[in-house]
């Protein structure tokens, strides 16, 4: 698409080829920044690119928002958790404002984080940090002593989660003390955190201007295996509320721009805790989800929201209507193989000859013998579906977890 040079220049941080797609496709002129393992590649197929190792913090990390500075970047949009606090540091340069580094290490550093939303009088669950078992044990103690659970009776889980990692990864539940020892030392520090009873689901907001453009929620059906865009009836009658709370987290974060992935629990009676909030596209596939319920390109939707030289107008004329948009329900189902050895990939015939069923991005195994699952684990691909009936997409994504496709 012809570029705009009246309009924002922005920095990709991160190597997704859905996203590259989607600026080249947009009026932004852009420029990805990743490793130097995607020169060849962006060399052969003419993308603008910077390499730049992410993994290493040190006394050269200025060198890389310098660079883009005299570039003519105006913002720089992260896409993967680990490069958060890179776009934090590097905006906090574009921008010349200092505290959009110290905002990132927020949305990074899952403790802070919720003593930020404890501040700004976010509901949220109790929580610590671990540095060895002897504290894990110890509050596994504590918040079931908090719960008056008496002698014999089932503990209460606790949820460990690493600090800085995305999504399902170094997330563990313990109940009982002996699970404490199948922790291995290299995962402290961690945080740990009470169980919340309650519905699960994640919200994809686009903001401008402090304010939200466009909200969407995701229904889990099962956290870390399935998740599918808009949500069912049910949850969407606590939209009101929802918008209340996000609004509550814009205003407690500072946020004035950009997309935000927060997770939240809503009880039957409509009080709602806070679980966490990522400022970078969610998991799952879920901006493609988005995509295929209502039209417009997630990627592009970032790209606007996150550009210093976006008008209202431009927003409102970009975004379509909640929920009532939409032309269908999308889908998304993590494949975990059921079995300790395999040898092929077969999707099943349940999945295949279904009216729902899309696509998948499934490969043949690598090798036949299935590494056992430490935590949640990462699933070894997604398979999509799309229909018009929300209640039969939750009990389609439901009745995958059944099935073996690697066999």
């Amino acid at each position: 698409m012809q570029k705009d040079s009246n309009k924002g220049y922005v920095a990709l941080l991160g190597w997704s080829l859905n996203a590259i797609e989607a600026a080249e496709n947009f009026d932004r002129r852009y420029i990805v920044v990743a490793p130097s393992w995607a020169e060849e590649y962006s060399n052969e197929h003419g993308i603008p690119y910077i390499s730049w190792d992410f993994e290493r913090l040190n006394d050269r990390s200025m060198e890389i928002a310098e660079r883009l500075k005299e570039e003519g970047v105006d913002v720089a949009i992260p896409l993967f958790e680990e490069t958060v606090e890179w776009a934090g540091a590097i905006n906090a340069v574009l921008m010349g404002n200092p505290r959009l580094h110290g905002q990132a290490v927020l949305f990074r550093d899952k403790a802070l984080m919720k003593r930020r939303a404890q501040l700004g009088g976010i509901r949220v669950g109790i929580f610590e940090e671990a540095h060895d078992k002897s504290d894990v044990t110890r509050f596994l103690k504590r918040v079931n002593q908090t719960l008056l659970k008496l002698d014999g009776d089932p503990n209460d889980p606790i949820h460990l989660k690493a600090f800085d990692k995305a999504g399902c990864l170094g997330h563990r539940v313990i109940s009982m003390p002996d699970d404490v020892d199948s922790i291995p030392d290299e995962e402290f520090p961690l945080l740990m955190e009470s169980h919340l009873d309650g519905w699960e689901f994640a919200v994809e907001a686009w903001i401008h201007n402090g304010k939200i453009c466009f909200l969407n929620i995701s229904e889990y059906v099962r956290l870390g295996y399935s998740v599918f865009v808009p949500a069912t009836p049910e949850l969407e009658s606590w939209r009101p509320l929802i918008i209340k709370e996000i609004e509550k987290l814009i205003k407690t974060f500072d946020i004035q721009f950009g997309q935000i992935h927060p997770e939240y629990f809503v009880t039957s009676d409509g009080t709602m805790y806070f679980g966490e909030v990522a400022y970078r596209p969610p998991g799952f596939k879920v901006f493609e989800l988005i995509e295929r319920a209502y039209g417009f390109n997630a990627y592009q939707a970032s790209i606007l929201v996150f550009d210093p030289k976006t008008t209202e107008e431009e927003v409102e004329a970009f975004f379509p209507r909640p929920v009532e948009d939409a032309k269908g329900y999308a889908g998304s189902f993590g494949v975990y193989p059921r079995r300790r050895v395999v040898s092929n990939l077969e999707i099943p015939a349940e999945t295949e000859d279904h009216p729902y069923f899309d696509y998948h991005e499934l490969t043949p195994p690598l090798q036949d013998t299935v590494t056992k699952r430490t935590a949640f684990g990462t699933h070894w691909g997604l398979v999509f579906y799309f229909g018009e009936d929300p209640y039969t997409m939750r009990d389609l994504l439901k009745s995958q977890e059944e099935l073996d496709f690697y066999v």
